[in-house]
C-alpha cells in the first residue's frame, strides 16, 4: 500500500486543470469558485506530500 502511495501522480487533466489556474491567478483576479478550486488542489498536494514522505519511512530499512 506504501508503494502506491509513492507512486501516486496527479492525472493529465488535473495538472493542466491546476497550472491553468496559477496562470489566471497571475494575469488576472480569480472567480470566487476559482479561488477555492485552487485553493483545495493546494491542500490535496500538502496532504499527498505528507502521505508520501509517511509512507516512505515506512518503506525504509
Amino acid at each position: 500500500m506504501q508503494s502506491k502511495i509513492i507512486a501516486f501522480r496527479p492525472s493529465e487533466t488535473a495538472k493542466a486543470r491546476v497550472s491553468d489556474l496559477i496562470a489566471k491567478s497571475k494575469n488576472a483576479a480569480l472567480s470566487l469558485e476559482e479561488k477555492s478550486e485552487l485553493d483545495h488542489y493546494m491542500q490535496l498536494e500538502h496532504l499527498m506530500r505528507l502521505a508520501k514522505a509517511r509512507a516512505q519511512r515506512y518503506l525504509q530499512p
